[in-house]
């Protein structure tokens, strides 16, 4: 580096005298001074070209977010926006912007026509030598000249930079010195950046924003705003000593180019260029903190402020009073709970994690696609972020965290359960994104105080969350129904004390292989959950050698809580701030409810439709789970344009690769197989990958159910009324649409189910025979056999339906309980996959018996009493079961019909048995 003292005598511009000066003549007191550009000087722009290429040496910034885009043809004059003064940012910034073709930093923006002349394209906010509350000259100028020439075009373009991203105040000295924070970097800290994080810098820009829209924005928001349009435009010069023009490289000189300022105004000029240079350092803070997160205490100072909490008092004076021990008892009780789940950040755990997570993930997938994340970037300034994901599998904590850190934003604290609280892999959790909440704590009204109080604490500081709705994982790949439990404390928590509004991010994750599958095949059969422990992740470990395809990651549109409470009439801040066992009201819980199951169907809508999902699909349908390859290639193509034709929703994701390529890709993944026949060679599933696909199929069912609804109505009669159609499809609906959930509302649905007749009919799959008569195709033909398909999918949730509402009928109204009808269901449904159904367990999964039932209940066919949970019906139980005929073919029909036929002593026998098992399990557990 050059000595300052010797860089002050080199660089030290020369003053330049006007042409028509003679050469001996003397500089006047208080005369124009024309000063020769300093960002053209031959010896800055070797001094430049130097210290970028040693800037280009020692950091290697990572760009987060979109590029910004401008057009190539335009006048629009175009400047970046920094907070703080920096010689190493301004190179840094010239730098990318010549290595991503953006028009260029660091250099001069000339525009005679309006009296601009700037030596370069970078505003500083904040300049070192300026003095308190001064504006930024460069701004001033060109606020100036926007307000002046009407058809001149200025685009402010902010940009962030990060040496390090560490948001909590570290012990360390040497973190001290490195890291990122919100602390303004002294000279040495930034030479520490440079050195130490420059390969940990990121760099972000931000989307353009026109200066002229800023001013009217700014001039509409002003009380009593000013007539700057009438006033007079004289030259002259800002009350301001520094020139920012060359504030990168150069020592002030004094500018004497004119430029343009309200006279009449000036005080209000001055006013509004300190508004727009607010609104510039608000807007940029609060990226800043998107992307840093807030700055955080450690973490035995923020367990003793949650125990002495007004809340946290009330709730341990409670728990006194109702166990009869003293408050101090309750208090270290209190604080007992608090230390098992108060997350212990740490940014050396979080860098490990990342680096170990790039690594492994190079391992185990070919790659980490993710979708819509921008939506949650424009977000995440203004926004206290909860990320509700569908839970697939133990690596969702991991990858979620990795995508949204990777990407530039704040990691969120991820409620875990605490069964991964194991040993050596818990505390590293704790370190770097979990925090640990206990399975069950029903009735534990100290520790649910606690945990409300938590996740308060973390709301009103806008610490991004993350909670899996689905409370564990989809053995079966379709979504669970949502647990409330943490729903429900993020509203209490808002409507104690808001502070940023709540957005929930819907987030679906989607995998082509899981590292769980065999094990979740084998819990839908029966066997007990493998509990977490080292050794389970040592045999995880095992895994890393194989690949498992491509992982995917789609960011669902944004639920805004103030929209729900708006719809159900709740009032903001209607609970007391100081206590967190207020109740919901009516209105509130019914709005849970409903915000509950939008995030499910918001997951749903963006499903990315996989090529492993896809052939799951296809071959699952088939008979024997085999297809000549032509006809499968066929039916994939067909699936394709089926879902791109009239897409479930436009954030629904549908595979680009080809048929071929999505046959060649399953078999690299070793899920199907290719085997060679002189008369066409025949793709079937690999050996024992039937349950597992079935989990893929599951992902994707929902995007082609009502599809295969409609087509197996049509198949199963060979000719149908489009009215009766309707009819049967609306009677069935409810019950798909509680089972995956579906978004399509019921009011609507008529219209839906014509669009895709219409798709179907357009594809050739249905003959319109006039009159409103809807006809298979020609028997044997190919868009017949492709009808009998696709008609596949949607009969075991209709074969479970009728199964279900056989065993109601035949044991009669008020003889069973829901969890007898769940258990009898789950044990008829294991004897009928492994008789008829290939063994598919998903078949028999008791979450589906428990929708069924619900959705019964809900839609008042069922009704239960509250003391004993007997379930009682009437006629329309029937009813419903005769749709079944239009549907499922007779042969089906009567096997389900016998298999549910028990009698009073199998029943008692089954029911007998179930109750040990389950008492077993639970002396296991505890």
């Amino acid at each position: 580096m050059i000595p300052k003292f010797l860089k002050k005598r080199i660089f030290k511009a020369p003053v330049a005298r006007p042409a028509t000066e003679p050469l001996d003549t003397p500089k006047i007191d208080g005369g124009p001074v024309l000063p020769t550009p300093y960002a053209n000087a031959p010896i800055n722009q070797l001094y430049r070209k130097i210290s970028g290429q040693m800037l280009d040496v020692a950091v290697k910034p990572k760009l987060l977010g979109e590029l910004p885009e401008f057009d190539q043809d335009d006048q629009t004059l175009r400047f970046y926006v920094l907070q703080d003064y920096s010689r190493s940012n301004s190179i840094l910034i010239d730098l990318q912007t010549q290595e991503h073709k953006l028009p260029p930093a660091l250099v001069g923006v000339n525009d005679s026509a309006h009296n601009i002349k700037e030596n370069a394209a970078i505003i500083f906010l904040h300049h070192p030598h300026a003095k308190e509350n001064q504006l930024s000259p460069r701004l001033s100028r060109l606020v100036s000249a926007v307000l002046q020439y009407p058809e001149l075009k200025v685009r402010l373009v902010p940009v962030s930079i990060l040496w390090g991203r560490a948001p909590e105040k570290e012990d360390s000295l040497f973190k001290l010195l490195t890291a990122d924070n919100w602390q303004d970097p002294s000279i040495t800290k930034q030479l520490f950046n440079i050195g130490v994080m420059g390969r940990d810098t990121f760099i972000q820009f931000h989307p353009p924003q026109d200066l002229r829209t800023l001013i009217d924005e700014s001039l509409k928001g002003d009380e009593e705003p000013t007539d700057l349009n009438a006033a007079i435009f004289e030259s002259t010069s800002l009350d301001i000593d520094v020139d920012d023009a060359t504030d990168t490289l150069t020592k002030p000189v004094v500018d004497a180019t004119p430029h343009y300022t309200v006279v009449a105004a000036a005080d209000g000029n001055r006013e509004l260029v300190r508004s727009l240079q607010q609104q510039l350092n608000t807007y940029l803070d609060k990226q800043r903190a998107s992307m840093l997160g807030p700055d955080l205490s450690d973490r035995r100072n923020l367990v003793d402020k949650l125990v002495y909490s007004p809340a946290i008092k009330h709730a341990i004076e409670a728990e006194a009073a109702a166990t009869g021990t003293s408050p101090r008892e309750a208090r270290l009780l209190a604080k007992s709970y608090a230390n098992e789940m108060v997350n212990d950040y740490s940014h050396a755990i979080i860098r490990g994690f990342y680096k170990f997570l790039t690594w492994l993930w190079t391992q185990l997938y070919d790659g980490v696609e993710v979708h819509h994340f921008e939506r949650v970037r424009e977000l995440a300034a203004d926004y206290e972020l909860v990320y509700v994901p569908c839970h697939r599998s133990h690596v969702d904590y991991l990858l979620l965290s990795y995508v949204i850190y990777k990407r530039g934003l704040s990691i969120p604290y991820v409620a875990a359960g605490d069964n991964l609280d194991v040993p050596v892999l818990g505390p590293i959790l704790r370190g770097a994104v979990a925090f640990y909440i206990r399975r069950s704590f029903r009735g534990n009204a100290l520790y649910t105080a606690v945990l409300r109080e938590y996740m308060h604490t973390l709301i009103t500081r806008n610490t991004p969350i993350e909670y899996f709705i689905e409370g564990g994982r989809s053995r079966s790949g379709r979504l669970l129904p949502p647990k409330m439990g943490m729903l429900a404390m993020t509203v209490h928590s808002q409507l104690r004390q808001s502070n940023k509004p709540v957005v929930f991010i819907p987030t679906y994750i989607g995998y082509e292989r899981i590292m769980e599958g065999g094990t979740y095949v084998g819990e839908l059969k029966g066997k007990p959950k493998e509990s977490e422990s080292l050794l389970g992740l040592l045999k995880v470990g095992r895994k890393i050698e194989r690949i498992f395809g491509n992982v995917h990651l789609s960011f669902g549109t944004p639920l805004h809580l103030t929209d729900f409470m708006t719809k159900f009439d709740v009032a903001e801040n209607s609970l007391p701030a100081d206590r967190t066992d207020t109740p919901f009201d009516d209105k509130a819980t019914a709005m849970v409810d409903n915000i509950g199951v939008k995030v499910m169907q918001h997951i749903n809508k963006a499903a990315v439709v996989t090529p492993v999902s896809l052939l799951s699909l296809v071959l699952l349908s088939a008979p024997k789970s085999a297809l000549d390859e032509d006809i499968c290639r066929e039916q994939i193509a067909l699936y394709q344009g089926l879902a791109q034709q009239l897409p479930y929703s436009s954030d629904t994701v549908i595979t680009d690769m080809s048929p071929q390529q999505i046959i060649d890709y399953g078999i690299k993944l070793k899920l199907i197989e290719r085997i060679p026949h002189i008369l066409g060679d025949i793709i079937q599933i690999a050996g024992k990958q039937a349950a597992l696909l079935s989990y893929f199929r599951n992902n994707i069912l929902h995007v082609f159910i009502l599809l295969s609804f409609l087509a197996a109505l049509v198949a199963r009669n060979g000719r149908i009324e489009r009215s009766r159609l309707d009819n049967i499809a609306m009677q069935l609906y409810p019950f798909l649409q509680s089972e995956l959930f579906l978004y399509y509302p019921a009011h609507g649905l008529a219209d839906t189910l014509n669009k895709k007749v219409d798709s179907l009919i357009t594809h050739g799959l249905i003959v319109e025979l006039g009159d409103g008569m809807l006809s298979v195709p020609e028997a044997n033909s190919r868009c017949y056999q492709q009808l009998q398909v696709l008609a596949t999918p949607v009969e075991q949730s209709l074969e479970r339906y009728f199964m279900t509402l056989a065993l109601l009928a035949q044991q009669g109204s008020g003889n069973l309980t829901e969890n007898e009808v769940v258990d009898l269901c789950h044990l008829l449904g294991q004897r009928l996959s492994v008789l008829y159904a290939d063994d598919i367990p998903d078949f028999f999964d008791r979450a589906l018996f428990t929708s069924f039932i619900g959705a019964l209940t809900r839609l008042d066919y069922l009704q239960k009493e509250e003391e004993t949970g007997i379930l009682t019906f009437d006629q329309r139980i029937n009813d419903i079961a005769h749709h079944a005929k239009y549907v499922l073919n007779p042969d089906m029909m009567q096997i389900l019909q016998q298999v549910a036929s028990l009698n009073e002593e199998e029943i008692a026998h089954a029911i007998t048995e179930i109750s040990n098992k389950k008492q077993r399990k639970f002396g296991r557990k505890r």
